[in-house]
């Protein structure tokens, strides 16, 4: 199968044109011969892995075909493949899914049980995603030419670690990248020349890396072509904290000394092989961050950026708005799709609008399958897939060059590490076709209803959460009528909104500390990437109750009626973004309250204890 070029070590023998021709030729490569590919990928991981306890206890007995595969291998969900990956987090070592050995665990920001699943990955897994990496600006080079003439202006950021019981480490897929020598000790490139040195990427301290970044970002401001970060969430936050520390960052600027907060030794020396005093610089950051409008600020410190790199799809797409409204319009570019379990694939036209992008999969990465899924005719158009599969529905899947334009699908893929027919959980829509390889849409998250940053929840876990928090409310006699939620993305950072309709049947009035307990209850009801996002990262703002006049959601109900949804098949929707819906809402509030305090929240796993 083709291979993707491989980056020259020497800068003297450095060739950026030949190295994108290269890249381009692998691209048109995979995808003219997608299906023969994913053949030659299935067959590969089939025969690596044929004696693997889980291949052989489903009885595959070494056959590496499709049709065995697809015959005899269930279509299965993370609770499926859970307790296998359990023993292997408490020190199995045999080779249960994966004859290669499993070098850690990928925290993923979707939850089972309240907890973050553990995606099990392979040392080789590392080269793989560099290697869509290493795709990205040969594609965008075709539409932006001269990028490797400045550097990115990029805020990256690590997560915290935990070790299972078996002493692998467990973490999110991108700090397991940024601490790899595929990042930390990348050869040259022009491409992967960012303002922000390693040292302040790899900052365990959340504060002192994004201080550190951008004040190199300001100290580098005409070299900087391309800003961004991974979520638009994240690059929003990274604005709003120069909103916030603009004065010190221009003290440090205009002295050339490092402000004392920073204490991490290696960052600070980083950051001194880049800061020099520069006063006329300070100068012209003061007069802009002064100014009582900052429309525009990105194109104002960083005067030649072309554009901004931030993922936008999905639930990221309401944070657009605020995006253009920094930046004056410049173009919001997604250029990849990935996530704990595999990286998937790439945006071949990235300067598309937002709502305009597709992804094409690279067939080298994983062997995918697709399940067709149907919309429910109603008011929430929700996404219908069942949980578990019967047999004609697991022989419904179709391949990667099998789908048809215009269909949606969830997506199913067996990886190198030891996943097999594994439902991604992620809903795609044909857009179209490079080459024989499809292009998809990002449509959804299955059943997520609420998300502000990497936080995922879902409305099993919403009801559950509430009906926590309402017990509070037991001893004046009250009672929950109706609820439905909102992701408020007005503010920085985001956060949940819940609308509460009650029923009051007591005397005594409610005080505004027993609501405050309703919010915290709730918080702590939540899963751990969201109280982490609370209590850690600081991307999720305290939760807000709001508690509504009676008959408010009769009068939702109304007004979805009005638009046309059937009064028998109407349900109360247990989230809602439709701005009127949110108006009529926050029209009929009588009172508001916020989580007093941050949820506990623990790195690791409950049953882990608190090792680290």
């Amino acid at each position: 199968m083709p291979e993707a070029p491989k980056i020259t070590q020497k800068p003297t023998d450095y060739s950026l044109e030949l190295k994108n021709k290269k890249t381009l030729q692998f691209i048109e490569d995979v995808t003219s011969n997608a299906d023969e590919v994913q053949r030659k990928v299935l067959e590969e991981i089939l025969a690596r892995n044929a004696h693997v306890e889980y291949l052989q206890t489903h009885g595959l007995n070494g056959h590496t075909d499709r049709e065995s595969f697809k015959k005899i291998m269930p279509v299965i969900t993370y609770e499926d493949v859970q307790p296998h990956v359990e023993r292997i987090a408490n020190g199995d070592m045999s080779p249960i899914l994966c004859s290669k050995p499993i070098s850690e665990f990928l925290t993923s920001s979707g939850t089972s049980g309240g907890e973050r699943k553990l995606m099990p990955t392979i040392e080789e897994e590392l080269g793989r995603r560099s290697l869509l990496y290493s795709l990205l600006m040969p594609v965008m080079s075709q539409f932006v030419p001269g990028l490797d003439k400045g550097k990115g202006m990029y805020f990256l950021f690590i997560k915290s670690e935990a070790k299972t019981p078996g002493g692998l480490v467990a973490r999110p897929v991108l700090t397991s990248y940024y601490k790899s020598s595929h990042f930390k000790d990348r050869p040259y490139d022009p491409y992967t020349n960012y303002t922000s040195p390693n040292e302040t990427i790899l900052c365990p301290d959340s504060y002192q890396s994004m201080y550190s970044q951008m004040l190199c970002g300001l100290c580098q401001h005409k070299e900087v072509l391309r800003v961004g970060a991974v979520f638009a969430s994240g690059f929003i936050r990274a604005i709003k904290f120069l909103e916030k520390h603009w004065r010190t960052l221009c003290n440090d600027i205009r002295t050339g000394t490092i402000d004392s907060q920073i204490t991490d030794q290696s960052v600070r020396e980083a950051v001194m092989k880049i800061l020099k005093p520069d006063p006329k610089l300070a100068d012209f950051i003061e007069a802009e961050c002064s100014k009582s409008s900052w429309q525009g600020i990105i194109t104002k410190l960083w005067p030649n950026t072309k554009y901004v790199d931030v993922i936008v799809t999905g639930t990221m797409s309401q944070y657009i708005p605020t995006l253009d409204y920094y930046s004056n319009g410049l173009p919001l570019v997604c250029t990849m799709y990935a996530s704990s379990e595999c990286y998937f694939g790439v945006n071949l036209n990235p300067l598309c609008k937002p709502s305009e992008v597709s992804y094409t999969l690279i067939p080298t990465m994983a062997y995918f399958e697709f399940l067709p899924v149907q919309r429910n005719n109603g008011v929430t158009n929700s996404i219908s897939v069942p949980k578990t599969l019967n047999e004609k529905e697991q022989q419904e899947l179709v391949d990667l060059v099998d789908v048809k334009l215009g269909q949606e699908y969830e997506l199913v893929v067996t990886t190198y590490s030891g996943l097999y027919r594994y439902r991604v959980g992620d809903v795609l829509r044909v857009a179209g076709f490079k080459n024989k390889a499809p292009q998809f849409n990002f449509i959804c998250r299955k059943n997520v209803v609420l998300s502000i940053d990497s936080d995922k929840t879902d409305e099993v876990e919403l009801q559950h959460a509430v009906k926590n928090a309402v017990n509070h409310l037991l001893p004046f006699d009250a009672t929950l009528a109706e609820y439905t939620s909102y992701a408020d993305t007005t503010t920085i950072p985001g956060h949940y909104v819940l609308y509460l309709e009650l029923s009051l049947n007591g005397t005594t009035p409610i005080p505004p500390s027993v609501f405050e307990d309703c919010c915290l209850t709730i918080e702590e009801s939540l899963n751990s990437v969201y109280r982490q996002g609370r209590v850690c990262d600081r991307s999720i703002g305290p939760l807000e109750i709001k508690i509504v006049e009676p008959g408010t959601f009769d009068k939702l109900m109304d007004y979805a009626i009005s638009l046309g949804a059937s009064i028998n098949q109407y349900k109360t929707p247990r989230c809602v973004k439709f701005a009127p819906i949110v108006e009529l809402l926050n029209s009929r509030a009588v009172s508001s309250y916020f989580s007093p305090k941050c949820p506990k929240w623990f790195p690791g796993h409950k049953q882990w204890g608190t090792m680290n």
